[in-house]
């Protein structure tokens, strides 16, 4: 499995009716594990999220399956691997 930095700035006139379906998806994949945690940055222009996937083609249709994706609600997304070293929520390596 790998991590995932996801950080993507919002069409400001999009994100706000799409925000609870964002959220409720987002929400079953904290449930099963794939999100680690999740939210707005700099007063609601954008947001970020730190996923695990198997690879980045699953990552891809992870993120490309999200509502604010989907209705348009996106207006800039950058993807980068990222390898948690320390933290609290890391499992034992």
């Amino acid at each position: 499995m790998a991590w995932f930095v996801v950080e993507q700035t919002y069409v400001p006139e999009r994100f706000a009716a799409v925000r609870p379906r964002h959220r409720e998806y987002l929400s079953s994949l904290v449930a099963d594990g794939t999100v680690a945690v999740a939210g707005p940055v700099d007063g609601d222009t954008g947001g970020m999220v730190i996923y695990q996937a198997r690879d980045r083609e699953e990552l891809q249709r992870i993120i490309d399956a999200d509502p604010y994706h989907l209705e348009g609600a996106i207006a800039e997304r950058t993807v980068r691997e990222f390898i948690p070293v320390l933290g609290a929520w890391l499992k034992d390596r």
